[in-house]
């Protein structure tokens, strides 16, 4: 099947970008790797009037960074972040990341603020970011606005984005030395869409922790009071994870709920192998 027709655009700045998406009164698409609209728009299951083609603005491909975070583009691809090509802010988590999204060809067109306005609840992205409390910035035609990782996704495949808003730049907040980090996911084979995503992020300088459980055919579900019970202890072993997945998923199938079991369980256990 071939996409419906469309108009193709290439503006030469963001605010070019916004402003013709603005005019097209919801009717318009961004796309920069392409590598969920693109399949998207072969299936008819998207059908704008208008696309604008973002992936080489400069400014949506810079690294801004300080004492206490990193700023990433939205244009950058997964496979700078695979291959160390860009500072990362998290000890190695979001290079570890990056290498498990999908397969290599995706990788190298693949981009990180595509990933995350897709919102797929079983997109690595999506749930890294809750679980590191990014926020992203987004340039509307009214300005920029601010907006936390966890409050960005709504529900599956839906975002607090306007309609006339684009992902600019996604801020992490910087893991100190002494910062440990889990991420385990289920798939049934290599680059296929998760099953089940388990993460544990412990900070003791910064006095932060964070568990997520993704891939829940809904936004992340954070589980912060598990991740401080779990670092004040420094073990679950006195943790009924079974239980915590099945209050987080009351509604879940038996064999999901192992396997979100087991994805978490598995995450904690690189953080605290005891």
């Amino acid at each position: 099947m071939k996409p419906a027709p469309f108009d193709y655009n290439k503006p030469a700045s963001l605010s070019l970008a916004v402003s013709q998406l603005s005019e097209t009164s919801g009717s318009g698409k961004i796309i920069a790797g392409g590598q969920s609209l693109g399949p998207m728009l072969n299936l008819r299951l998207a059908r704008p009037n208008s696309v604008f083609d973002i992936r080489l603005l400069e400014e949506l491909r810079g690294i801004q960074s300080d004492a206490d975070s990193v700023s990433y583009g939205a244009a950058i691809c997964h496979v700078d972040f695979e291959d160390g090509l860009v500072e990362d802010a998290t000890q190695g988590m979001m290079r570890h990341v990056a290498g498990g999204i999908a397969h290599r060809a995706v990788r190298n067109r693949g981009t990180i603020g595509g990933s995350l306005a897709h919102a797929d609840p079983a997109a690595d992205w999506v749930n890294t970011t809750v679980a590191l409390n990014a926020t992203f910035t987004v340039l509307g035609a009214t300005g920029r606005r601010t907006i936390a990782a966890p409050d960005f996704f709504l529900g599956a495949f839906t975002t607090s984005l306007n309609d006339d808003e684009v992902l600019e730049k996604i801020t992490i907040p910087r893991l100190s030395d002494e910062a440990a980090w889990g991420y385990y996911k289920i798939c049934r084979k290599k680059g296929e869409f998760a099953e089940a995503i388990g993460i544990l992020v412990v900070d003791p300088i910064r006095g932060y922790a964070r568990a997520v459980m993704g891939a829940v055919d809904a936004p992340p579900i954070v589980l912060d009071d598990l991740a401080r019970s779990i670092a004040e202890a420094g073990t679950a072993r006195d943790i009924n994870l079974d239980q915590v997945v099945q209050q987080a998923l009351p509604d879940a199938n038996p064999i999901s709920l192992r396997h979100h079991c087991v994805a978490l369980q598995r995450a904690i256990q690189q953080v605290y192998p005891s």
